[in-house]
Order: structure tokens, then sequence, then C-alpha cells
């Protein structure tokens, strides 16, 4: 098979990691990757911030518990069920103790719908670089919760009005590696 679509078949958010650091060269690839992405007439709205220090991975876990502690049950009563489940079945539901955090972050102008796509084709091509790399990742959606609400992470992440915090990327070497999940075949119409 293609080693691309070899890739992509073979690709599985990883939730369980080994300890061990990621080299930079092997980071430096990963992050060209997703700067190669396809983008809307060349604009790139992208930026990376990597995440290696465990104090600052805590405060970010902080943040996004914190998020989680107020009023969620009531407002949105399948994230919370989504989160009960996270937390019964994963030690750490939020980063699952990664070594690394990419965050992907994105401008938002009039274009914010191309750009957002434009993010999510980078994060896709980071992940399936991190794969070729024998990398796991996971793109995990409850890691950017509450975190524009704290101004030291902000400041941090040097976020600027009007850019967009994308879910992160957690990478790192898999402790346990997934079975594929099941997928329904394809809905497609031919014409």
């Amino acid at each position: 098979m293609n080693e691309v679509l070899e890739a992509i078949k073979n690709r599985r958010s990883v939730r369980s990691y080994k300890p061990d650091p990621i080299p930079r060269d092997v980071l430096n690839k990963i992050i060209e990757a997703g700067n190669m992405a396809p983008t809307g007439v060349g604009r790139q709205p992208w930026r990376f911030v990597v995440v290696e220090d465990p104090e600052f991975k805590r405060k970010l876990r902080q943040a996004a518990f914190k998020f989680f502690e107020g009023p969620l049950e009531e407002k949105t009563p399948d994230v919370y069920k989504l989160w009960k489940w996270m937390q019964a079945r994963y030690e750490e539901p939020i980063y699952h103790s990664a070594p690394v955090i990419l965050f992907v972050i994105g401008t938002a102008t009039r274009w914010k719908d191309t750009e957002a796509t434009d993010c999510a084709l980078a994060s896709q091509n980071i992940m399936l670089a991190a794969h070729s790399l024998g990398i796991g990742s996971c793109m995990v959606g409850f890691g950017i919760m509450g975190l524009a609400d704290d101004p030291e992470i902000v400041e941090a992440l040097e976020l600027k009005e009007g850019e967009t915090l994308y879910q992160p990327i957690v990478l790192g070497y898999p402790d346990h590696y997934p079975e594929p999940p099941r997928k329904k075949p394809p809905v497609v119409k031919w014409i």
C-alpha cells in the first residue's frame, strides 16, 4: 500500500504515553509538516506553540479543570456527560500525561472560516507526520477549555486579540497503541 494511505489508515488517537521526551529535531520535522499544509491564497494563518515545561502543563490542566467545575452540567449536559466519562476512563483526562502539548493558533480575519479549515489541515499534517516518525498524537478538545480565561496562560501563549486557539495536539511515544475503531462505510453519491 502507498505510504501516505498506510499512515492515514493506521494513525490512531493515542491517550497513553511514555514519559520520554521527544527530540527537538523530531518536533521540528512534525511542525514543518504542519506548516506545509494547504492554505487559501498562501496565507498560512497559523503559528505553533510547543509546551514541554511540566509546571506550565500543570497550569493548563488546572485552567481546564476549573472550567469543568462550573455549572457545566446545567448549561451543556452532553459535554458534562462526556467529561465525566473521560474522568472515569483516563487517569489524566485532558492532556493524557503527554510529554508535549502542541498548540495551533490561528488568525481570525474576515476569512475566519477558511482560516479555521487551514489550521485543521495543518493539525492533520502534524498528526500524520508524528505517526510516520513513531510519535503518538491526539487532538484534545477539552484542552482549550478555560485557557483564554487565564491571563497568565494568555500571556505565555502570546495570544493576541483576534487569534483563535485551536484544539491542542498532545504528542509522545505511545505507551499503548489503540486498536482501530470500527468505521462506517463512506456515504457516497456518484453522479
